[in-house]
This record gives structure tokens, C-alpha cells and sequence, in this order.
């Protein structure tokens, strides 16, 4: 982890009350730092690793923020950032949430970019209850482009967390005229489609508010276009995905 101790990590910020970051009305941690430099990463700010004190959080200083909106919330989600750089923390999080009487029913989720060994998932599989993974392009040049990353590891996580029984869902960003190619969804979805030919998968579109610029601009697909991946993706053979469009 980065941080001084399990109990102690660096945090971001939260938001009590979300219905994007996972299932149903959930408590959202966003940690410091994060392993992958995304050109369409929207939320730019938490991509540098913290130094210092500026960011420091413990436990318990979470906790009482979420026990304020344990009665209006289903669960928590620990995002980033890349919430498996403080793997450690987040475990510390989410044993302290499972042992708390008042707390305990709160289900316990990662979002991940999925860069991370078979070991952090082996760590926080104990006391998580499933793990939202990006991915944002199977074909691992255009991937590398994007990310500035190889997507080894995320591809590996993917394939880890169904065998764990712990892959809630696969979101796949969609920038156009960069990794929306037919020809390239189709094989993702046949990717995909032997892990898990069930599998819950989020199609989200580029949005470019809040992201930094680029050179040339990066486009925003268009409806038209997250429809025709949704339903191209929907038309993988052998496959009955349970997809979601935003």
C-alpha cells in the first residue's frame, strides 16, 4: 500500500450518497494515486500519488462518515484513483465495515482499472463482496495508447475475479474513433463471451467535461454509436450479456 500503515491511506475524497458506483445507493471513497495516466480520465486530479499529509484519512475517520449515511446506502465502493495501490487500506476499510453490527450489512465493492497482481485480489476477496472492473480496450497497443499501461494484468484480473466468483460487472469506455472499431468489439465481446457469456458488462461513453485536454480533442461518441457498440456487443455469439448503456 501507499501509506503509513493499513489503517492509514490516502484519500481523495468521498461521496455519501451514488448510484453510478455500483448496485443500488452507495457510499463512494475515492483514494490518491493511480497507476494508469488515461487520456480520458475524468478525474485527473487523483491520478498523482499523494506526499505528504495533505491526503491522509484513517479508518475510523471513514467510518464515522459513513455510519451518518449507513441508513440511506446499500454499501460502500472504494474507488480512485486506483483503489488496489492501497490495497491494504482498502481491506483495512472493508474488515472494519464487515465487523461493525451497524454496518455489516453494507455490501463491499473495488473499482479497479484491474492493473494489479492475483495477490491483491486474494487479499481483499476475505472481506469484499465484488470488484467493477475497467477495461478499456482488449487490443493492448491501442490500450497502452490510452493509458500509457499494457493491459496484461488487466485482462488476467478479469479472468481472476470470475473464477473467484467476485467480477461484478466489466465497463468498457467507448472513445470514439479510438477503440470503438466493429471489427475490435467484436472480438471483445468473444473475449469476454468465454469468461462469462453472462457476463454484466457497462458500455459508458467518453464524456470530455472534466477531462484534460488533448491534442487532437478527443470525441465524444455519440448516442448513435454507444447504441450500435451496446448492440453489436449484445450480438456476440454464444453470449447473453447483461448490459447497460450510459
Amino acid at each position: 500500500m501507499t501509506g503509513p500503515a493499513a489503517s492509514t491511506g490516502y484519500v481523495a475524497g468521498t461521496i455519501t450518497f451514488s448510484v453510478v458506483d455500483g448496485p443500488g445507493n452507495r457510499f463512494a471513497i475515492f483514494l490518491q494515486g493511480c497507476n494508469f495516466d488515461c487520456v480520458a480520465c475524468h478525474n485527473p486530479q487523483t491520478i498523482p500519488h499523494a506526499e505528504g499529509t495533505h491526503f491522509t484519512s484513517t479508518v475510523d475517520e471513514l467510518l464515522v462518515k459513513v455510519r451518518k449515511a449507513a441508513p440511506f446506502i446499500s454499501g460502500i465502493t472504494v474507488s480512485g484513483g486506483e483503489a488496489t495501490q492501497q490495497a491494504e487500506f482498502v481491506h483495512a476499510i472493508f474488515a472494519a465495515v464487515k465487523a461493525d453490527p451497524q454496518l455489516s450489512r453494507l455490501t463491499c465493492f473495488v473499482d479497479s482499472n484491474g492493473a494489479c497482481p492475483p495477490a491483491t485480489w486474494e487479499l481483499l476477496a476475505p472481506v469484499m463482496d465484488g470488484a467493477m472492473i475497467d477495461l478499456k480496450c482488449l487490443d493492448p497497443e491501442i490500450h497502452l495508447s490510452m493509458t500509457a499501461q499494457p493491459n496484461d494484468q488487466v485482462l488476467a484480473s478479469i479472468r481472476h475475479l470470475q473464477a473467484m466468483g467476485m467480477l461484478y460487472e466489466v465497463r468498457l469506455l467507448l472513445l470514439a474513433g479510438v477503440n470503438d472499431d466493429p471489427a475490435l468489439l467484436g472480438r471483445t465481446g468473444e473475449w469476454l463471451a468465454a469468461i462469462d457469456p453472462h457476463m454484466r458488462l457497462k458500455v459508458i461513453g467518453f464524456r470530455a467535461h472534466g477531462a484534460r485536454p488533448h491534442d487532437p480533442p478527443l470525441m465524444e461518441p455519440s448516442l448513435d454509436q454507444r447504441e450500435a457498440a451496446a448492440t453489436l456487443l449484445a450480438a456476440t455469439p454464444g453470449a447473453d450479456f447483461d448490459i447497460c448503456l450510459i
